[in-house]
């Protein structure tokens, strides 16, 4: 697994053996920096249910001036860690659950991604709760991989489009107006 582009391109990250996280490939992270690019520069990023810490790592890479990593393993978040001294660069790396965090956090965020353990309810629960909070800034998006399409309705959360990368389908929302 490499940096696809930025400051940082071609840097091979350090993952995990096996197949218990499953970082997004290079191909759906090119494809998701292609579409979002020019809006990365500057902006606020949270990298949820983190796993590796690719996307994150390519945000900054990209030039996003802050990044906050949550993962529940702390395998994860020292791997993470490793990415980022390996870099040379900075950001909040956090063991903890994504829900508690999205309930607590005064932040708000240009970015959200999400990419929950398949088969559980986390990323639906972690939008409903990003929805009631309000956690975007203006113009901001929250992108929810998983291996099907979503689409939801909420009460401040509008579903934009669905792109799909072989297995993975990236659902996008925004602040409704």
């Amino acid at each position: 697994m490499r940096i696809i582009g930025g400051t940082h391109k071609g840097r091979v990250l350090k993952t995990f053996k096996g197949t218990e996280i499953r970082p997004t490939s290079d191909r759906a992270r090119q494809a998701f920096f292609n579409i979002f690019a020019e809006k990365i520069v500057g902006a606020s990023f949270l990298d949820g249910f983190a796993g590796t810490g690719a996307m994150g790592i390519e945000a900054i890479s990209r030039g996003a001036k802050r990044v906050v990593f949550t993962d529940l393993k702390r395998a994860s978040v020292e791997l993470i860690n490793q990415n980022l001294n390996m870099i040379k660069e900075s950001a909040t790396v956090m063991v903890c659950d994504l829900l508690s965090y999205l309930k607590t956090t005064p932040e708000r965020f240009d970015f959200i991604f999400l990419d929950p353990p398949y088969m559980t309810d986390l990323g639906q629960k972690a939008l409903e709760i990003i929805d009631k909070r309000k956690l975007l800034n203006e113009g901001g998006q929250v992108i929810f991989e998983s291996h099907e399409k979503h689409e939801s309705e909420y009460e401040n959360l509008v579903f934009i489009s669905c792109r799909d990368y072989g297995k993975n389908h990236f659902s996008i929302y925004a602040l409704k107006d």
